[in-house]
């Protein structure tokens, strides 16, 4: 009888032991299915902010000057069929980059060109580019902190305030900046998987240096000779397997075009190869503008918010750990190598500091993961305030432009481009009210979450940036569009002129006159030669200093861009012309490079 109470009594607490059991491990499962989709949401909402932030402001304004009018005068020129192994402006070579960007511009402009222009097509090209950029940086994320830090690093990296404009112009430091994500993931992954990492790791290396050049074969180098020095985790075979793996992996990227480009013609090779490499790191020539001290911490200090104080968070908290850290030590030697050589150039300008956004950003992640509930609070506050008043500053100064609401500012406004056109666009209107709306439900909707304060951040600058370009597009593009003028100027061309020199024209401005009208212009140095002597002269120069031709010139137009006042453009005729031989044509120069 004792024995059968005891049974039953065992079978009691087994039956309830069992019904505690399940009852856990059904709350476990509810809790792990609310975290899973706590888990999706963000990342198809991070998914959704990086796609928005790419399309937005990404097409329907024409090429800008400097860096995208001559860019896409490089794309047009393989697009009409010349020579891609020598970049071509026009009818002339143009050494100072290497062409991976251009076709890359060039293919996705000939994709699309049945739905858009040609110059919108083109700049497609930075939509993917970045879009590949924030895959990676996500991937590296996931290396190096783990799967659930995945989707933070790219949200940081689309939170820069620096890379707003750089990421949606059509420039080859976009594909610089893929390049060194996809490198920098290939030495996170090489710790794990020395030869796939290897291989990714050679693979951004050489697509970095097809982008711009030997920047980022200096910096990987060294980096990959430092990494030993400062730790024993890279004082072994697989990181060695991992070197060999990139050597293997970034050979034909390196040695197939410049090869090629030798062969061609060994002058522009060492016109590519010095003068705009070492050249313009060694600040040989005038190629570029001059770095001035200190010009990357200036650079870094407004233009990687929020990212450099989250990474600076981070390397304080843990300045203890870092030697036990692989994973921090190798962005902090990554960021330090980078930054060396770029304070050592002699040239400098703010797209040059781009690859250091993907450090910082990947040092902000650690501070991310370990925010008390107070900063939480704090910096969510922060991230939505801004944003909130940045976007009714745009709404109120859309509102002065297109409906006139504050007199004053809309003839301020309309002082400064005078070709705009106001009009009450209801797509346009619709398209602002959305994405304003959209913001709002992702603050009120969006979890209290670690994540909260990059998610409010993020969404509103997507909002303040996707409705200055929805509302003001068009108003930029009226002042900074050359279309205009060169319409202007080509009316006044006579009918029977033979060919067009040119004094101190820049190369956007070649690029665009080619796209626009179809002309080319012949350097002055060149023209008075018998086979390039010209009856047409066309000049460039500033509102305070402009280049008088002698009295054998006779002017027939003047003019700029609307709103323009620094440059200027005059146009001139020859009084008595001279029999010439006809310099050679742009069909003639399709099917024979002859200038070369």
């Amino acid at each position: 009888m004792m024995f059968s109470n005891l049974n039953g009594l065992a079978e009691s607490h087994r039956s309830d032991f069992g019904l505690s059991l399940a009852a856990s491990q059904a709350e476990r499962r509810r809790g792990w299915k609310t975290q899973t989709w706590r888990s999706r949401t963000v990342v198809i909402l991070v998914s959704l902010l990086c796609f928005a932030w790419i399309v937005l402001g990404l097409i329907g304004h024409d090429p800008w000057k400097p860096d995208e009018a001559y860019s896409f005068g490089l794309v047009l020129s393989i697009l009409e069929g010349r020579d891609w192994v020598v970049p071509m402006l026009a009818h002339e070579p143009f050494m100072e980059k290497p062409p991976i960007y251009y076709l890359t511009a060039a293919l996705t402009a000939k994709a699309f060109g049945a739905v858009l222009p040609v110059h919108d097509g083109a700049r497609l090209a930075t939509g993917l580019y970045m879009a590949l950029t924030f895959i990676i940086v996500g991937l590296t994320s996931r290396e190096l902190f783990g799967r659930n830090a995945a989707w933070m690093a790219p949200l940081v990296l689309v939170g820069n305030v620096g890379l707003l404009l750089w990421g949606h112009l059509l420039v080859t430091d976009v594909a610089q900046l893929a390049g060194f994500a996809l490198g920098f993931y290939g030495l996170a992954l090489g710790m794990r998987r020395p030869y796939l990492g290897g291989a990714w790791l050679g693979t951004g290396v050489g697509l970095a240096f097809m982008s711009k050049g030997l920047l980022a074969v200096g910096c990987f180098s060294i980096l990959a000779a430092l990494l030993p020095v400062l730790s024993d985790r890279w004082r072994s075979r697989d990181y060695a397997r991992c070197l060999f793996a990139a050597v293997l992996a970034g050979l034909p990227w390196l040695v197939i075009w410049p090869a090629m480009l030798y062969s061609r013609s060994p002058e522009l090779f060492m016109v590519w190869f010095w003068d705009n490499n070492f050249g313009r790191f060694l600040g040989r020539n005038v190629l570029g503008p001059k770095g001035e001290p200190f010009y990357v911490l200036v650079t870094i200090a407004w233009s990687a918010l929020p990212a450099w104080p989250l990474a600076l968070s981070t390397v304080c908290r843990e300045r203890r750990k870092i030697a036990a850290r692989p994973e921090l030590l190798l962005l902090l030697a990554e960021f330090a190598v980078i930054f060396g050589v770029l304070s050592l150039s002699r040239q400098g300008r703010d797209v040059y500091v781009l690859p250091l956004l993907l450090t910082l950003s990947l040092l902000a992640v650690p501070r991310l993961l370990s925010l008390g509930r107070g900063m939480n609070r704090a910096l969510s506050t922060v991230a939505i305030a801004v944003p909130l008043v940045l976007g009714l500053a745009v709404w109120i100064t859309w509102a002065a432009l297109d409906l006139s609401v504050s007199t004053a500012l809309h003839e301020r406004l309309i002082r400064f481009q005078p070709s705009y056109t106001p009009t009450l666009g209801f797509a346009e209107l619709t398209g602002a009210a959305a994405l304003t709306l959209g913001w709002l439900w992702v603050v009120l909707r969006f979890p209290g979450t670690r994540a909260r304060p990059i998610v409010m951040w993020v969404a509103g600058l997507t909002m303040v940036w996707g409705i200055t370009s929805v509302f003001f597009i068009r108003y930029l593009d009226a002042g900074r569009s050359y279309r205009q003028m060169i319409s202007e100027l080509r009316a006044q061309l006579p009918l029977d002129y033979r060919c067009m020199a040119s004094h101190n024209l820049g190369e956007p401005q070649r690029a665009m006159l080619d796209y626009f009208a179809g002309i080319w212009t012949y350097r002055d140095d060149q023209a008075p030669s018998s086979a390039y002597a010209c009856d047409i002269l066309l000049v460039q120069g500033s509102t305070t200093q402009i280049y008088q031709p002698d009295g054998q010139w006779e002017r027939i137009w003047e003019g700029s861009r609307p709103g323009d006042r620094k440059e200027l453009y005059r146009l001139y005729r020859l009084h008595h012309s001279v029999p010439i031989v006809h310099p050679p044509t742009r069909e003639a120069s399709r099917s024979n490079e002859t200038l070369l």
